[in-house]
């Protein structure tokens, strides 16, 4: 990541909304600025494969696995604003399972990327789905949207639900 033009980026938008870009507190903006979204974006540096790192097991267990409350931060990709929530994954295995701390690094892996809210949660059940071949994969996020809460329809306590179910789900 080039943090000059974002830097630049920055200084240019401060300026177009009336801001001194020069002013005392301003003054360190623009490499905050980058550096923030160098981490709020790092999902698009991260390797499935590494990130699982040969943590899929050969395990006969067939009940269902839960992992719940998982809390994710996101960037929405039509506004730049933050959304975040929680995000529950239930999966039954078929043969294979992957370490529990391997689910809640897929999720950041890609809520760390500018989304729309459905296509996050498709992608990690996909990627659940392609590495574990399980018999199911269900996937629900529920998420607050600044979009919708500081601009726009300002509705605050709204909550969205998605869904991405596979297999037996």
């Amino acid at each position: 990541m080039d943090y000059s033009k974002i830097e630049k980026g920055v200084k240019d938008i401060l300026t177009e909304i009336g801001e001194d870009p020069n002013r005392e507190g301003l003054l360190k903006t623009p490499g905050r600025v980058a550096k923030s979204y160098e981490y709020l974006t790092d999902g698009y540096n991260k390797n499935i494969d590494e990130l699982l790192n040969d943590a899929i097991f050969n395990e006969k267990y067939d009940e269902m696995v839960i992992v719940k409350d998982i809390d994710f931060y996101s960037m929405c990709e039509h506004h730049l604003l933050p959304f975040y929530g929680k995000i529950h994954i239930a999966y039954i295995p078929n043969g294979k399972i992957v370490g529990l701390s391997k689910i809640p690094r897929i999720v950041d892996m890609y809520a760390r990327r500018l989304q729309v809210q459905e296509r996050m949660t498709q992608e990690i059940a996909d990627t659940l789905e392609k590495y574990l071949s399980p018999r199911g994969v269900a996937v629900v996020a529920e998420g607050y949207h600044m979009c919708m809460m500081m601009r726009g329809v300002q509705k605050q306590n709204s909550i969205t639900t998605t869904s991405a179910m596979h297999g037996i789900f």
